[in-house]
């Protein structure tokens, strides 16, 4: 394996200020608090012979392991050395990363990785293949347990992908990252296709296109500060609470003007965004998945200090209606809030389901299911406030009280219903309109009808469906008491060897 050019004294200074440490120990100082890191196994070597190794026994083996401390609190982090052996990952330099993720798990803390590698070390065969299913079994021993945060800065190849895969949130550096399973070259060998590595996996492509990662950013230095931000809103562990930052923004701050911010017309677009960051205590909303399946948006937020999850349908979006994307997105954020213990709370505009045969043969039945099991299963306080369409099958899947949520709230402009107006009349009085003197009176007066009986919030409270239609500026209050309420909650599942989400 080749090693690739040394990290350049500007890359360096630009991270820690520094120009004389190796870029991997630089990322780490960026990482963590001023002089908190302190470094394990610096001076483990590999013990490999053939192809020339032998004279290349390098301290750290190409990685760089170790803990200390992002706002006082402990993380442990590793960072792959690009300059040792192209980053290469070998048997000492997995045993290293492993045993780093038994430590993080032990002490109930966060782990960060920061991925700049090659890829598997050829010249050590299956003993870096093994290297990698030991990490792998260990980040899935700790799912749900700890924080598992992956910061791809260089390239992250073959069976590497897998490590940011399991993750429970993957930052890639745009122009500078890329992962995918088979490089450039095999492809061109394979299926004579010329494309580049950018094209193939690079940040755009996994942020905008396959979901693989959450958050893209522009250099190493914005995304390290992405991971310190998101550590803010998660606890050390599932065992412990999430942090609770001091605000001086009261839940009964004045919305007076919030409810005009739902367009009159129930056909206008908007931005389900400048809803929610009303509601959230100010300048709290940290979007997740932003650039991609958009008609759906899922963020952290706080309230009244505490962290939530926030999952709201966008309107501005396929007018908000859920497809297959939308769907694994969502499903994937509330399990990982359910994991960690942060309330879920939801913003519901939903027309439906995205109709078609291309929905249908992508697999719109097994991803819609997708987000009704994490509905389902999720035993954190649950919140869910519908602001206009509420139908059909996605009302159920929106965080209903049917699936679990604990309060339901509805502004009175709330239609939750079946279906829209217009295709109601049409299935049920098609034929009394068709025979009528004046047909598009008579479905004018239909749709009128059916919109008093059924686009309201009124029969779903009457049946307690709706705990409580609010006006507008009553939201944040609303919510922000009921997860108070909600805050000792305790709801175990059922025991299970474990629990068969659809794929």
């Amino acid at each position: 394996m080749t090693d690739r050019s040394p990290a350049t004294p500007a890359e360096r200074a630009a991270l820690s200020g520094r120009s004389d440490i190796p870029l991997a120990h630089a990322r780490l100082e960026t990482l963590f608090d001023a002089g908190s890191f302190d470094e394990i196994g610096a001076d483990v070597v590999h013990r490999v012979d053939a192809f020339g190794l032998g004279e290349r026994r390098i301290p750290g083996d190409g990685v760089v392991t170790g803990a200390g401390t992002v706002e006082g609190r402990t993380v442990f982090a590793y960072a792959q050395d690009r300059t040792v052996l192209g980053g290469s990952l070998g048997e000492a330099h997995a045993m290293k990363i492993a045993r780093l993720l038994d430590l993080a798990d032990r002490a109930g803390a966060p782990i960060v990785a920061l991925l700049d590698s090659g890829g598997a070390r050829i010249q050590e065969g299956v003993d870096a293949l093994a290297g990698y299913g030991e990490i792998f079994r260990r980040s899935v021993r700790a799912s749900g347990r700890i924080p598992q945060i992956a910061i791809v800065c260089g390239p992250c190849a073959g069976g590497a992908v897998y490590s940011p895969a399991l993750m429970d949130f993957t930052i890639m550096v745009d122009r500078q990252a890329t992962m995918f399973l088979t490089g450039p070259r095999v492809v061109r060998t394979v299926t004579f296709e010329d494309v580049t590595a950018e094209a193939l996996g690079g940040g755009e492509v996994h942020a905008g296109r396959t979901g693989v990662a959450h958050f893209l950013c522009d250099t190493d230095t914005e995304a390290i500060a992405t991971a310190r931000a998101l550590l803010r809103y998660l606890p050390s562990s599932a065992a412990v609470p999430a942090p609770q930052h001091a605000t001086d923004d009261p839940i009964d701050r004045d919305l007076s003007g919030l409810g005009a911010l739902l367009p009159a017309s129930a056909r206008t677009p908007y931005d389900v965004r400048d809803i929610v960051r009303e509601v959230l205590d100010r300048d709290s909303l940290l979007e997740v998945h932003a650039r991609w399946a958009a008609n759906v948006v899922v963020a952290f937020g706080r309230i009244a200090g505490h962290p939530v999850g926030v999952v709201a349908n966008q309107p501005l979006v396929q007018a908000g209606c859920l497809d297959s994307a939308a769907s694994r997105k969502a499903a994937r954020f509330i399990r990982t809030c359910d994991a960690v213990g942060l309330p879920l709370v939801s913003f519901v505009d939903v027309p439906g389901f995205l109709p078609g045969r291309d929905e249908e043969l992508q697999g719109a039945i097994t991803h819609g299911a997708k987000l009704l099991y994490a509905w389902c299963e999720a035993t954190v306080p649950r919140v869910g406030l519908i602001l206009r369409k509420a139908y059909g099958g996605a009302y159920i899947v929106m965080n209903s009280k049917h699936v679990g949520a604990d309060v339901a709230l509805a502004w009175p402009s709330a239609e939750i219903a079946v279906m829209g107006a217009r295709g109601a009349v049409e299935v049920l009085l098609r034929r009394r309109i068709a025979a009528a003197d004046d047909p598009a009176a008579e479905q004018a007066r239909a749709e009128a009808e059916y919109a008093e009986h059924f686009l309201t919030p009124r029969q779903a409270a009457e049946r307690g469906h709706i705990d409580a239609v609010i006006p507008p500026e009553e939201t944040r209050r609303r919510i922000a008491r009921a997860l108070a309420h909600l805050r000792g909650k305790t709801d175990p599942l059922p025991p299970a060897r474990h629990r068969n989400m659809p794929t």
